[in-house]
């Protein structure tokens, strides 16, 4: 597993790893994209407001392109992952239960809200794989350009609770 809070005590350096384990990391990566896809699809469901509906069904749709990249490459180190759909562990879980508390509020800020700490907990988990690039480099390129989406739309919520204060 990518170095996290979520290993679960296996905390490992950034010694070489094993094709499994560097398949379940994509596949941890997966799962994220896949809740954030989720996510941004029912709050798509959950707001009012034409222009967020838009914006998180635009967001929704990065994570299905996402979601296809992690597989191709996964696919090349030997292993389906067609199944994987959500199901992070630990902490990104109590994460994505805050999300869906929120939606159900039908508040947009509350959503947005909920949506920086789900997109928040996505970026550490991709930093967790870019830091072991040792383990990933036959996919950094990828996981840091879906980082920088991530954090381009983290940005762009960001500005939206700005501008809710207003």
């Amino acid at each position: 597993m990518c170095k996290t809070t979520a290993t679960y005590g296996n905390d490992q350096s950034s010694s070489l790893k094993s094709k499994a384990e560097v398949t379940n990391d994509l596949k941890i990566i997966l799962a994220v994209v896949n809740d954030g896809k989720e996510g941004y699809l029912s709050a798509s469901e959950a707001t009012e407001n034409p222009e967020l509906k838009a914006l998180f069904k635009r967001y929704s749709g990065e994570r299905i392109v996402y979601a296809a990249e992690l597989n191709e490459h996964i696919a090349l180190h030997g292993t389906d992952a067609e199944n994987v759909s959500g199901g992070i562990p630990g902490g990104l879980y109590r994460t994505w239960l805050t999300i869906k508390q929120a939606l159900s509020s039908n508040e947009d800020k509350a959503i947005l809200n909920a949506i920086t700490t789900g997109e928040r907990a996505a970026i550490e988990q991709y930093d967790a794989c870019i830091d072991n690039y040792a383990d990933h480099a036959d996919h950094l390129q990828l996981l840091a350009e879906q980082r920088a989406g991530i954090s381009a739309a983290l940005s762009d919520i960001e500005s939206r609770i700005v501008q809710q204060h207003n």
